[in-house]
């Protein structure tokens, strides 16, 4: 079996991570303006700065909720190698059956560049076991297999992978091949491959395939049995703990690229790094930030007053709005100075008012990304004026009137009574 993995080796595997920093409460300052915009700021603590990659693209995010703790180029187009190979292995576990058993054709045997599983054509073997030479080793001449067998024909199955990009809101990436080999018309971003692979990880074979450090596939057909390893070096030597996967890929143009996922204390990050001159330090020192730096923030609190509106025909002329429940997320250190808070309410209210009334929401947003919503209510009751006050006042307004243009010495003609 040949094995030209087309990947480098001599990465070297970063120092253990930092001490994690804790910080406390941050006080929450606001302004107000009248068309309705409300920005809230966080003073962000000293020391407070992301991390330095030697990725010219690098995305981390969260498994879980998909919010990006680190972004650097994004949205910058870029090759994928054997990165594309997340999708190919997508489409052929919501599409095929894992049990068939697929005939290797003289297209898929003639792939012989990169890492390859030396197919032969006429040779049987599972599209379960394609799939694992695909994800583990990287195989190359194994996903013409796999895409010939699910779509009937290597352009069909492409198609379907550029469909399922579109549905996964990848609007950056294009796919001309399944394995990654160059091509002008093949590419995506950091930020699309977070995306993508957030997606792969929520189906169990996958998981169970990309955290897989060796295993042996069989022929089905003959005696050959072939036994794979994990290109992935931080899963295979175990060297950061919580490691479960994900895929490595090169070549020269794409350069040295990784996605790697590790989970700890319930929380799953996903590490996408892209043409790095060290690509598992890189990913490790990703993670580590965000297992560190990142953490429970609450963005507004349950009751704070946040406005007043006025109130027409009411007891009082003003009532407070405040936050009905708060929104929890989970954010970086040196994002919370980023964070900003937009009010949208109506303009005036009439009486009557009941406390607990909506009358808005706060949107939270880090960049352009909304963080969340919190519902805007009104604080307290207030009635609406009664015959007497409303009389009380008309009678008010007619004395003071009276009073300036007449006698200052003479009593009004009619005094209501206080209330």
């Amino acid at each position: 079996m040949k094995r030209k993995t087309g990947e480098k080796t001599g990465d070297r595997l970063p120092l253990k991570a930092p001490a994690v920093i804790r910080y406390s409460a941050y006080i929450l300052s606001l302004t107000l303006f009248l068309s309705g915009a409300l920005l809230l700021s966080f003073p962000a603590p000293a020391g407070a700065v992301p991390p330095s990659v030697t990725a010219d693209a690098a995305v981390l995010m969260d498994a879980r909720t998909g919010q990006i703790f680190y972004d650097k180029n994004g949205l910058q187009r870029r090759e994928p190698a054997s990165l594309t190979k997340i999708m190919t292995a997508i489409i052929a576990l919501e599409y095929g059956r894992l049990n068939d058993v697929v005939t290797v054709s003289r297209n898929a045997a003639a792939i012989g560049m990169g890492s390859v599983l030396d197919l032969r054509a006429g040779e049987k073997i599972t599209l379960e076991d394609l799939l694992k030479a695909a994800l583990i080793m990287s195989a190359n001449d194994s996903t013409v297999a796999i895409a010939e067998h699910v779509g009937g024909s290597e352009e069909a199955f492409i198609e379907m992978m550029n469909a399922k990009a579109l549905v996964l809101g990848a609007l950056h990436t294009r796919f001309a091949n399944t394995n990654g080999y160059h091509d002008p018309r093949h590419y995506t971003c950091a930020r699309d491959l977070a995306v993508i692979t957030r997606y792969a990880l929520q189906n169990p074979l996958f998981n169970k395939m990309v955290r897989t450090r060796e295993t042996t596939i069989s022929f089905c057909d003959s005696r050959r049995k072939e036994t794979i390893y994990n290109t992935n070096r931080l899963l295979r030597e175990g060297s950061y703990p919580g490691i479960d996967g994900v895929k490595t890929g090169s070549t020269p143009r794409a350069g040295n690229c990784l996605i790697a996922s590790a989970t700890r204390g319930g929380r799953r990050l996903i590490a996408v790094v892209l043409h790095s001159a060290n690509r598992y330090r890189d990913a490790v020192t990703l993670l580590d930030y965000g297992f560190s730096e990142v953490t429970r923030v609450t963005l507004g609190a349950e009751g704070e007053e946040v406005a007043q509106l006025p109130v027409a025909n009411g007891l009082t002329g003003r009532v407070p709005v405040i936050v009905a429940a708060p929104v929890e997320v989970d954010l970086a250190r040196d994002q919370l100075s980023q964070v900003r808070r937009e009010v949208r309410m109506v303009p005036s209210l009439v009486a009557p008012v009941k406390a607990g009334q909506k009358v808005g929401e706060a949107v939270f947003r880090l960049k352009d990304e909304e963080l969340g919503r919190a519902a805007l209510v009104t604080g307290q009751d207030v009635p609406k004026k009664g015959f007497f006050s409303r009389l009380r006042k008309t009678m008010a307004r007619a004395n003071a009137s009276g009073a300036g243009a007449g006698d200052a010495t003479c009593d009004p003609f009619f005094r209501l009574p206080p209330f």
